[in-house]
């Protein structure tokens, strides 16, 4: 991650995990302006980015769920700092489904970090 957009700013910040979500806030040319969970900003060049969606379970160990309910069987129980896909996120929503290793269910997205409340990702 740079100051600025362009190789000519310095590097604030290198990832060293993979996949990591982060919320686009600016473009310019090729370089996109990001924003991590943490609140952190900064810019990369846009072949950094991948198109995979991507969440990072935040807050409290959270149930990844066989269907999109509060008493629906629990598949898994992920901890925070846990990374997954995005599968789908109906606009403006509670419910996501998504993905994490070969465990497929649903999760509110208000457990993670990597969709807006209003966003629609198919």
């Amino acid at each position: 991650m740079r100051a600025g957009p362009g190789t000519r700013y310095p590097i604030e910040w290198t990832y060293q995990r993979r996949d990591l979500p982060v919320e686009i806030v600016r473009e310019y040319e090729l370089w996109r302006r990001i924003r991590d969970m943490d609140g952190t900003e900064g810019w990369v060049h846009q072949s950094n980015l991948a198109g995979r969606r991507t969440f990072v379970v935040t807050g409290e160990e959270r149930a990844l769920r066989r269907r999109p309910e509060d008493a629906a069987h629990v598949i898994a129980r992920l901890k925070p700092g846990v990374l997954g896909r995005i599968r789908l996120c109906e606009g403006g929503q509670v419910w996501c489904e998504v993905q994490v290793g070969e465990h497929r269910g649903w999760m509110k997205r208000s457990e993670f970090f990597g969709a807006k409340p209003e966003e629609e990702i198919k």
